[in-house]
This record gives structure tokens, sequence and C-alpha cells, in this order.
């Protein structure tokens, strides 16, 4: 694909359009917006703008599509898939300052802009008593979250951003602006726009603005971390607690590695083991304790050796902030290396045995795994720790990853569960949906992005 080049008159033509202050070809601005939080290589963009309405994004997208100029929309950068890098430069599109918020309480949604952070979001929901369900732990933007139809801790009880996203808005790949879905809650009219859009990082068109679906916040909770003498043990509990019928509102594995640094950085009190994080929620207490009674009591049979059940509310916080500050903990704890994301998510069923296929993989190809995972939705989060240094690392480090992917989807998995394709998943689209399926993903891209401008380089494989 070749694109057009970022000239002078053209940055001339963005800042009438959008206002000198919005407009920004500083190199400081310029490689901020170069990369994510993923390991690959960062592209500096030509220039960076920051639109304030969904007409100023409509603006900068018409205007790249008549000079054929790549637009990627950037959030918080909080991805680890390499879904934000600019790989052909050009113009990246930030988001911060589409950031209102309207509540409509009585229908219990809220109509935000793109750039909202989740945890902004969080504590202005919070003043009214209710919480938008997807978390997936980084301070992400909403239309991160909307872009790789994130999920998280609750997704189990409350499911993905794709489940609670009522409408959007959209700007196409040649400037024009759509409304995708209602404020209706059933919704059957026309194609599907909204649910194609969902989960496209950026590659069909940008969110400017969404409709979400929020709920009442629990009164009552029960968090509890259960160990286990071994991970594949803990594995295997999570069908049993399952199929108590209970609904936990999470249901977490911790790797016997975050449980000590968990113990080491914050003196947590956690048997150091592989570990079930457990959450209950709901508007009666007795219920919530009782939930979690009966779901202890089949951890106790299954074999497990420890129990820290949270007493209050900051105890609870606490420990769901160790658990997200996981990522964080393995990448300061290994400076210099390496990181390979997996991501995979496998049918309930399959889940222990996926566990158990990777450390045995890992322990065949020399490296020691750090794992974490949505364990009650089947969504294994896996880093692969490597020193660049070592000859031999990257391949087997690769080789790794790409072995526990391929697995899954041979299980009737999915090689990402929440993170996106990005750059470093598209390898599998065959592999996962079969040649043809990829054919008529190129034949919607084709039809909404016709010149490849929109975040190019992201989700389909390289053509043939």
């Amino acid at each position: 694909m070749t694109y057009g080049a970022v000239t002078p008159e053209i940055i001339d033509h963005l800042v009438s359009l959008l206002g000198p202050d919005a407009v920004s070809t500083g190199m400081s601005d310029r490689e901020t917006h170069a990369g994510d939080e993923s390991t690959h290589s960062p592209v500096v963009p030509d220039v960076v703008v920051y639109p304030a309405s969904t007409e100023q994004v409509s603006h900068v997208v018409g205007v790249a599509s008549v000079h054929r100029i790549p637009v990627t929309p950037y959030g918080a950068g909080t991805g680890v898939e390499g879904n934000a890098i600019p790989l052909a430069a050009g113009i990246v599109v930030d988001f911060r300052d589409l950031d209102s918020i309207e509540l409509h309480a009585d229908d219990f949604q809220v109509t935000v802009g793109a750039g909202v952070l989740r945890l902004d979001l969080e504590d202005h929901l919070g003043r009214h008593g209710l919480f938008f369900p997807p978390d997936p732990g980084a301070n992400a933007t909403i239309g991160g979250m909307i872009a790789n139809n994130a999920a998280g801790i609750r997704s189990l009880k409350y499911g993905a951003t794709r489940d609670n996203v009522l409408a959007m808005t959209v700007v196409l790949a040649d400037g024009r602006i759509i409304k995708t879905g209602s404020r209706s809650v059933k919704q059957s009219a026309g194609y599907d726009l909204r649910h194609l859009i969902i989960g496209s990082e950026g590659t069909l068109g940008l969110v400017t603005s969404a409709t979400l679906k929020v709920a009442p916040r629990p009164e009552h909770f029960a968090t509890a971390v259960v160990a286990f003498p071994e991970v594949a043990t803990a594995a295997e509990v999570v069908h049993g607690i399952l199929g108590l019928g209970l609904e936990p509102a999470a249901l977490e594995l911790l790797h016997r590695y975050h449980v000590k640094w968990m113990n080491e950085d914050e003196d947590a009190g956690l048997t150091e083991a592989p570990s079930l994080m457990i959450d209950f929620n709901g508007s009666d207490a007795r219920s919530v304790d009782g939930a979690m009674d009966e779901t202890l009591g089949v951890c106790e049979a299954s074999g497990s050796i420890g129990v820290l059940r949270a007493s209050g509310h900051e105890e609870r916080a606490e420990l769901w902030r160790l658990r997200h500050g996981t990522r964080e903990r393995y990448v300061r704890r290994h400076p210099g290396k390496q990181i390979i994301s997996v991501d995979v998510s496998v049918p309930i069923s399959e889940f222990a045995g996926t566990v158990a296929h990777a450390e045995a993989t890992a322990a065949e190809k020399g490296f020691d795994l750090s794992m974490v995972g949505h364990a009650g939705d089947g969504n294994l989060h896996m880093a692969v720790i490597y020193d660049p240094e070592e000859p031999t690392a990257p391949e087997r480090a690769e080789a790794l990853a790409q072995e526990v992917v391929l697995r899954a989807i041979e299980v009737g998995g999915t090689s990402t569960g929440e993170h996106g394709t990005g750059i470093g998943k598209r390898q599998y689209l065959s592999a996962e949906f079969g040649d043809d399926a990829v054919v008529a993903m190129r034949a919607i891209k084709q039809a909404l992005d016709p010149h490849g401008i929109l975040n190019p380089g992201k989700v389909l494989p390289e053509a043939p």
C-alpha cells in the first residue's frame, strides 16, 4: 500500500480545521504516540491531532482520505498487542478531548466521549450509585476498550465491553459520520454495524462516542483468595465452582510467582501457592456470604491449602489492587527483558488442560511462565519473558507462544480473548477461522476503507 505524505500544506490545513493548539509536530508529542505497552517496535507519526468533537474527527479523516494519509486512533496507550502503533506513520488522532459524560440514570445508561478514561467514568458513576461493569485493569479510554472489546475480571458476570455498548457514533474512512445501534436495550433493525465496529481496532471506523449500559453498584461483597498445591488443581476446581450456579462476579487464577510477589511488595499475607481469587456481589449480604461459603466448601473438598477471606471493604479493595498490578509487577522484576503476551481463551472444560499444556511446553523450551487468568470464562494470560541478548531465546519464546495459541485454537478456543488482534495475533486468523473467513474480512475492510488508511497493519494478516 502506498500512502501520501504529510506535507507542510496539510499541516496548515489541519491547523485551520482544529486550531494551532490541537495539532502537534513536536518530536516529544510524536514519540509519546509512537507505541503502546507492547514490546512491538514503536513508529513515530508525522503529526498528532487532538480533535474536540466528532465533526473535527470527521474533518481530519476527510483530509486523510483525500490525500491517502494513514490515520491511527490513540486512547491511553495501554494496549499490549501494538494496537495503537502507527505502523505507516501519518496522522495519529488522540481522543483525549472527547471527554464528555452524559448520564441517563433512569435508563441505567451513560453516553460518553471516546476519550473518557475508565477510572474517571467509574468516579462519575459512583457518585450516583452506579458502575460500568467491564474492568480490564488498565486505565484505558472507553474508545480503546470498544476498539479491542476489552473485558477483564468482571466479564464472567457482566460480559465484555461488546455486551455493554448500546449505540455509537462512528467516523468512516471517507469522513462520513454514522450512528450504530440505539438507546433501546432490544435492537433488531438492519445489519449489526455496532458489533462489527466493536473489536475492529479502528480499522473500519473511528468511534467518537458511545452509549453504555450501567448497573447499580452492589451493596455487599465477599472476596477470598484460595491456595492450592498445584496450578493444575486450581484450574480444575474452576469447573466445579461454576457448576454450583452461584454467579461469581470474578474467578481469577493467580500463578505462584504473582502470589509471592504480592507478599514481597505489599505483605499481603497470602499462602505462596497457585491460587484462585473469588468474588461475589449482590444486594443481600446473607446470599453473598452464603455463595462464598458454598464455594469455599468446594475448594476445601478439592484440596485447597489456604484461604484468605477479606474482612472488609478496604482489605477487599487492596486485594483487587494487587491483582490489577500483576503486569507492572513482572515487568519491574525483569528489567531489560522482552515479553510476549499470550491471551488465549478456551472452553471451560479445556481450561485446566490449557494451563497444563502451557506449563509443560514452557518447561520443554526452557522458560519459567508467569500466568494469571480470568479462569471463570476460560481466559489465560501468559507472559513469556526472555533475554533478547540470548541468541536462541527470541525464537524459542515465539515458538512457545505459538504452540500455546495453536493448541487453544485446536480445542475450540481463540488466539485472543480480550487484548485484540493488533499486530501480534494477525498470523493466527486463518488457523482460527479458515482462509475463506479471512477473505470475507478483507472484503469488509475493502468496502469500508478502500484505501486502507485506517490503522493499517492491524487485525488482518499481510496480504498473500
